[in-house]
């Protein structure tokens, strides 16, 4: 994800992903991406600053024990701040991916950390174990469903018949605190017709109500998505990563509709524009963070009665 931002803090400040070294071609399949988490701050919604590294006690304990002496941590990723209003205490969440050092796999995990503020964070147990075809990234946060406990969205994976498909997958969050369980696999690109997402799907934030009302029980959502993996001899090509729209049903875990079409594109992009933070401004409108090809964070304008006529009729309100 792109950026994380705090909404204590008005949304000035936040967490980012920084790529610290790269090897291969992002276009293609195998390249390989350290990461870490920094702390940003802004006195607008357009500029941030990147700040120190993000201090997380605990961490090295954990990493050492999860990833054994076969594992390469690449360092974490993807970050996602969700406040306990109860409490005031601040959780994150982020990627943890681990390199078999002696075979061609990985395992990727969604870490957790939490404390009063950024200055006091500890690393706990992953929030969920993932496998070399079960991983569990990209954390989407569901409202409480009316059974008291939330169907939170993850980016998973799962073998098809050519590539492995990243899935959209619900994670059963009964504390948000504590681990939590897989549910069900509820969007697999490579049982669907839609070629922007025809390849890889994750899940980005659910839009509030006040922004777009799509009814009872149900969140407007942006999906991240890319097209189908192509092979050219021995390489495997990524196709273009775009940003659209999904109906998610968070009463029963389930998605209702995934647009036919893609949102946004960005101009600058070779392979990806990946969303990862809305902030509503003002009625009907909200500024939409998203990375492009993990290089830079572009921030859009997004228009809530434009976005509307673009959703199925028994969704307009």
């Amino acid at each position: 994800m792109a950026i994380a931002l705090d909404p204590f803090s008005k949304h000035k400040n936040g967490i980012i992903r920084c790529i610290v070294s790269r090897e291969g071609d992002v276009t293609e399949s195998g390249y390989i991406d350290r990461s870490a988490l920094y702390r940003i701050s802004g006195n607008s919604l357009e500029k941030f600053e990147i700040g120190e590294k993000l201090n997380i006690e605990n961490d090295q304990r954990i990493i050492d024990k999860i990833k054994g002496k076969a594992g390469d941590f690449l360092g974490l990723e993807d970050p996602d701040i969700w406040r306990d209003e109860n409490t005031g205490f601040i959780h994150i969440y982020f990627t943890m991916p681990i390199k078999d050092k002696h075979k061609d796999r990985y395992n990727i995990h969604l870490g957790h950390a939490v404390g009063k503020d950024f200055d006091s964070l500890e690393m706990t147990k992953p929030t969920l174990m993932g496998s070399p075809h079960r991983s569990a990234k990209e954390v989407s946060i569901a409202p409480i469903n009316s059974k008291g406990f939330r169907y939170n969205l993850v980016e998973s994976s799962k073998k098809g018949m050519h590539f492995t498909y990243s899935t959209v997958r619900v994670a059963i969050a009964k504390d948000m605190g504590k681990p939590w369980k897989f549910g069900d696999t509820i969007f697999n690109p490579e049982d669907e017709s839609i070629s922007w997402i025809g390849g890889h799907a994750s899940p980005g934030p659910l839009l509030p109500e006040s922004f777009i009302n799509v009814g009872d029980g149900k969140r407007l959502g942006i999906l991240n998505g890319r097209e189908a993996n192509k092979k050219i001899g021995k390489k495997t090509i990524y196709g273009m990563f775009s940003v659209g729209l999904f109906i998610y049903d968070y009463e029963n875990g389930k998605i209702d509709w995934v647009s036919p079409e893609p949102l946004i594109i960005d101009s600058e992009a070779r392979t990806i524009t990946f969303a990862s933070q809305f902030v509503e401004t003002k009625a009907s409108e909200g500024i939409l963070y998203a990375h492009v090809d993990d290089s830079f964070v572009r921030a859009y304008t997004l228009n809530g009665r434009a976005i509307e006529t673009l959703l199925p009729a028994v969704h307009k309100k």
